[in-house]
């Protein structure tokens, strides 16, 4: 069976990077051939197979051809005469057109080696322009490499997948994945300008108010490790229609609710309140979810400047109030809750002080 390692653990590989899962294309092969192997049938549009000790993806040798609508609306061939050289020029970016045999012998049909060594991300072929994932994988990828430059005749190809509409068939699902992959790069901002300099970005995510601020904040939340949800809240704290941004890239619930308490929190972090304080700590759930305060105040950091020390010996002042003696010694069990929140308020008023 003739196997090669392609895509990004070669790219990765060649540029000195830690390399992740491994993808594998097989060529000369045919599924009952894998199957006879021992591989396990995991493809749905396309026969993707699972390795049977390593589990690594192994995928036929295929070629596609546009027949619809949409990043699914393509025709797959994998026939035994697919060459590797074929499968390899149907690829998006030529730095994930390079693919290595077992010998270290690397195909590059496409010219991707010189192009990871001039720092460019170029298109492999102008079947670019009819798959819309290809935008988004382009602006990530400008995200992950911020050194790396984006050809011109690449962003015209990206601007076209706007004009000609391709990109209002994304699916939420898929937009959402690649959004999430490229929060957690080393340059989160860059994936959203590429999208708004192509006009993607209203189109993909019309509720997004995206600035060079915010991509500054983006910056220095990977800087301190932020995770995604931190990122994301980040991501969004200048929109005004969180939930709708969220619904509308089907975004996991933790992540719209970091970005609605992100945005309830930047304007009233300045308070010189106890009540308001306490009002916020309430609101953020600080007694059940310490540990997302703790991110959340991060978050802000990355924002704008503000005394989050102060903040952390609120919210622990608060939890240090012993609520189950309280409601031990209050005869009237009605008054328990008004007697905790007194006694909270209290020692976050003597917090203030210190």
């Amino acid at each position: 069976m003739n196997a090669y390692v392609v895509g990004g653990a070669v790219r990765d590989d060649l540029l000195n990077l830690p390399c992740g899962d491994r993808d594998w294309v097989v060529v000369g092969a045919t599924p009952e051939d894998m199957a006879a192997r021992g591989f396990i049938p995991v493809g749905g549009d396309f026969p993707v197979f699972l390795h049977p000790r390593t589990k690594e993806e192994f995928a036929l040798a295929r070629t596609e051809r546009k027949s619809g609508r949409g990043y699914k609306g393509f025709t797959f061939y994998t026939g035994t005469d697919v060459t590797l050289e074929d499968d390899l020029r149907r690829r998006d970016l030529t730095i994930n057109a390079i693919a290595r045999h077992a010998d270290g012998t690397l195909v590059d049909p496409c010219g991707g080696v010189a192009d990871l060594e001039a720092r460019v991300l170029r298109h492999v072929g102008e079947a670019f322009s009819e798959d819309p994932v290809r935008l988004l994988r382009l602006a990530r990828f400008a995200a992950r490499f911020p050194d790396f430059s984006i050809a011109p005749e690449t962003l015209a190809l990206a601007r076209q997948l706007v004009e000609s509409g391709e990109v209002d068939a994304l699916v939420a699902e898929r937009v959402w994945q690649e959004t999430a992959k490229g929060l957690m790069t080393e340059r989160p901002g860059r994936m959203f300008e590429v999208l708004q300099h192509t006009g993607a970005l209203s189109r993909v995510m019309p509720q997004l108010v995206f600035t060079p601020q915010v991509g500054e904040a983006l910056r220095r939340a990977h800087e301190h490790g932020l995770p995604l949800a931190s990122r994301y809240a980040i991501l969004c704290h200048r929109s005004t229609d969180v939930v709708g941004l969220g619904a509308t890239l089907r975004a996991p619930g933790e992540c719209t609710a970091y970005a609605q308490l992100l945005r309830e929190m930047l304007p009233q972090l300045d308070t010189d309140d106890p009540e308001t304080a306490l009002a916020l700590i309430e609101r953020c759930d600080v007694l059940r979810k310490p540990e997302r305060f703790q991110d959340l105040l991060q978050a802000c950091s990355c924002v704008r400047p503000f005394d989050a020390a102060a903040w952390r010996r609120r919210a622990d002042a608060v939890r240090s109030v012993d609520a189950g003696a309280i409601a031990r010694g209050c005869a009237d069990r009605s008054r328990i809750p008004q007697a905790v929140r007194a006694a909270r308020l209290l020692a976050l008023q003597r917090a203030w002080r210190v």
